[in-house]
Formats: structure tokens, sequence, C-alpha cells
């Protein structure tokens, strides 16, 4: 069956409400879409929101790449070759996490809906459901606790708390979580790279009676050698994230001694479903736990981003909020969210 269109378009989508993290605020963002329809009529989509302090790719960029005669290419192809046409993709633009990410995902759609099977049943589903954290930007210590609020409402019961700005006031804010809320909540923390050593042993010491479940990417890309002087009870329930952005990073984080216990997988560093799940391969080996991540996202990278989670035995956390910022979307259904928990449809393809 042979790919007769390539479709791509950015859209401006703005957030729901701004938020900050040790890097930015935030409040809104650009997305690209693609379209890859075969010769029957079937139409497989992707989406794609690098973050370019990350991986070095913007949104304009990433529909420039789409738009180029490379993939042109793909034209009159087997969506049966799909997995070599995204080597062929990646060959042709290296370093583009972005532009490979959203064909990866259109190519994936395309073929699952061809067959008439989810991309889950493909790669062999292991999870069925699981929790997703929400995310509360940084905030006073009373914002922090009426979004907790918010989210109670709505049958959320794992936050993820982003810090890394004052590690005083990120503490309060930890301790003030779990006094509102006892054991209602379970808490994660990013810190975005915004701690060095002894802010993290000053975190670690002060919430430890707050039960905090990980802490993603603590220090900064370049001072993850810091990690090794704290001990492995410590570092088991660190994640990398800006630290891992592919394959080869992860390859080196596996390696003796471990400075994470967990890996943060986001589509958006790696290149789509097929570089997840080679960063999900190595991660399985070196018995690190994976944590499946996003951007401010389209429910179609993030549904992508599901079907690859629950494909993977060693997935223990998902974080997949992405979509739910966001105040317009390119489309609908993909997933189903209710009190908090996720799943996934029965739908061909990646059913968005």
């Amino acid at each position: 069956m042979k790919i007769t269109d390539i479709r791509s378009s950015i859209q401006n989508l703005h957030l729901k409400r701004p938020y900050t993290i040790a890097t930015k605020t935030v409040t809104d963002m650009q997305s690209v879409y693609v379209e890859i329809e075969l010769e029957n009529g079937i139409i497989g989509k992707g989406a794609a929101n690098p973050s370019a302090s990350v991986v070095g790719e913007n949104a304009n960029e990433t529909l420039r790449n789409l738009q180029s005669e490379a993939i042109n290419q793909l034209l009159g192809r087997d969506i049966r070759h799909f997995q070599k046409l995204i080597d062929e993709v990646a060959a042709a633009f290296p370093g583009k996490p972005g532009t490979l990410a959203a064909i990866d995902i259109a190519l994936h759609d395309a073929f699952g809906r061809l067959l008439g099977i989810p991309i889950v049943a493909f790669y062999g589903q292991y999870h069925t459901e699981m929790p997703t954290s929400i995310t509360i930007g940084i905030k006073n210590v009373a914002g922090t606790l009426e979004e907790a609020e918010e989210y109670k409402a709505a049958g959320f019961r794992v936050l993820k708390v982003k810090t890394g700005l004052d590690v005083e006031e990120d503490i309060e804010r930890i301790l003030k979580l779990r006094e509102r809320h006892g054991d209602y909540f379970t808490i994660r923390v990013d810190a975005n790279q915004g701690y060095d050593l002894a802010a993290i042993r000053l975190f670690l010491d002060r919430t430890r009676q707050a039960r905090v479940e990980l802490t993603e990417q603590p220090v900064p890309v370049g001072a993850e050698h810091i990690l090794l002087e704290l001990p492995w009870e410590e570092r088991r329930l660190f994640a990398a994230d800006e630290s891992l952005k592919n394959a080869r990073s992860a390859l080196q984080w596996a390696t003796q001694p471990l400075h994470f216990g967990i890996y943060n997988i986001k589509l958006m560093k790696c290149g789509g479903i097929r570089g997840a799940l080679e960063i999900a391969n190595i991660a399985r080996q070196a018995d690190i736990d994976l944590f499946w991540g996003c951007n401010d996202e389209s429910i179609i990278s993030i549904t992508a981003a599901l079907h690859a989670a629950f494909a993977c035995p060693h997935t223990r956390y998902i974080d997949l909020d992405g979509s739910l910022d966001l105040a317009t979307d390119f489309t609908t259904a993909g997933f189903v969210l209710k009190d908090g928990i996720m799943s996934l449809t029965n739908a061909p393809g990646l059913g968005v």
C-alpha cells in the first residue's frame, strides 16, 4: 500500500493557563501537524512540539523539514516498509528529533490503520491502564495548594510539582501539600536542572517525611557526576530527563555506577515511537525503570507515547498530561482519561 500524499502545517496552541519551570514561563506553544495519506484513503496522523532548549530544534524548523524534498521522497513508497522509511528520515535529518517524531508517529498510525490493529497490539501490550501525574508549575505555597485542590476535585491522585528556583520554598510547598492532603496524593518532583549538590541534599533531607516518589532531572546537563556523591538508595529515585535524549545517551547512563534509576522517555527528545522503544530496551537490560513524559503536546503525540509506554513491561510511571494544558488541539479521542487513570481504545493505529 503506497503513500500518495504528505501534508504538514503549524499551529499556535494556547495553554489554559501559564506555568513556570526552573528555566522559563510558558503561555502557549507551536505544534506541527502532519498527515500521511495512503492510496486507499487511509490517513495517518503525526504531531511534534520539540523543545529547542533541550534538543536544538524548534517547531518552525520542523515544519520546513517536513515540507522539504527529503520528505517528498517518501511518496510512492510502501507503508509496510515504515521502519525503513523512519531510518531514511533519521539519516536525512540527524539531530532533528521533532522532525523524526512527527513522521514516525504518522507512519505508525497509517500502518496500524492498514492492519486494523492498535499500535500497542503490534508491539505487544503489557499494561492496560495507569495513573498519570498532573503537573503544578512553580508558584507560591498558596497557589500550589489551590491548584492541588482543583486536581483532587477532578479525580487525580498523582501530582508532579515543578521546583528548582528556590529550594527553601520548594521544601515548604511539598511539606504543605503533604500536611494538607495526607496520603491522598502521590507526589513527584521535577527540578528541571535547578539544583546543585547542596540543594539536592537539603531538599531530600527536609522532605523525607513527605515521601516524594521520585525526583526528575535534579542537576544540570553536564553536572550529572555530582549525583555519585549520593547513595544509590537516593539515586535510584532520580529520573534522567534532559540528560537522556536518545539511545546513545541511554547507553551512557546505563553503565555502572548508575547515576539514575529511572529514565524519563519523551518522544520529542528521541524522535518518536521507535526511538523511544530503543531507549526502553536498553533500560530493561540495566534494570532501569521507565517514566514516560511529554512537553505540552497534541493528543496525537501524547497517545503515541501511551502506546509505547503500555508496550514496555518495565514502565512504572507516566506523566502524559501535556494535552490537558491546551485550550485547543488538532484532534480528539486517542486515549481515555477517567479519575486520572489513562487507558487506550481498541481503535486501529493510534485511535485519534
